[in-house]
């Protein structure tokens, strides 16, 4: 790995572990086992490498959704599996948790991908919802943008919770709660097969 990315990869870590403002060039240089000379030849200061950092955990992030939004099965079963992945919960998610950081929302080159990350993942949930609606699978009635922002709400507020107790358990009922809603808006098929498409109403 080179001296660039180790560096990156530090500063991901502490990010995730301290946030920004508790993250200081001197830690992440201890961190990549590189020099202060090092560190500014490759970027021109905290705030560049910040950036550099998020980008790179976004893009990750975003990959990893994609695996299940991307996969055979119905709007639900994918909405499913992406909800019900394999978290790392108590350390919270690597982007929402930069949203409480003052520093990071304070500065607009830091917020983007915050922001852009966040928007995507909205967005994406809903045209996979859209693709249930279009098949059949889901109520036609349903706001699909609405329940997508929901479901991200679901996940982030699930996260503080299970952060201020200490347990995965408020998370995982999170879920499951908002699982039982999307459930109420699910078409059963009929015998032997999918339900057939059914016209969806403009938004």
């Amino acid at each position: 790995m080179s001296t660039a990315d180790r560096l990156v990869e530090s500063t991901r870590e502490l990010l995730w572990e301290r946030g920004y403002t508790g993250t200081s060039p001197k830690a992440i240089q201890q961190r990549a086992g590189a020099g202060q000379g090092s560190m500014y030849h490759h970027f021109t200061g905290k705030p560049d490498l910040a950036r550099a950092a998020i980008e790179r955990t976004a893009a990750e992030m975003r990959a990893a959704a994609e695996a299940q939004f991307a996969a055979p099965g119905t709007a639900v079963e994918r909405v499913t599996a992406y909800l019900r992945r394999e978290r790392d919960v108590l350390r919270g998610c690597p982007i929402g948790r930069l949203t409480q950081d003052p520093d990071v929302m304070a500065d607009a080159s830091l917020r983007a991908p915050v922001e852009e990350t966040l928007g995507w993942l909205r967005g994406r949930l809903a045209e996979v919802l859209e693709e249930g609606r279009a098949r059949g699978e889901l109520d036609p009635a349903l706001d699909v943008r609405a329940t997508a922002a929901a479901l991200v709400a679901v996940l982030q507020g699930g996260y503080v919770i299970a952060r201020a107790e200490g347990s995965a358990e408020p998370f995982a009922q999170a879920v499951t709660g908002a699982l039982g809603l999307l459930a109420g808006a699910a078409v059963t098929p009929p015998p032997g097969g999918r339900p057939p498409a059914r016209p969806v109403p403009p938004r």
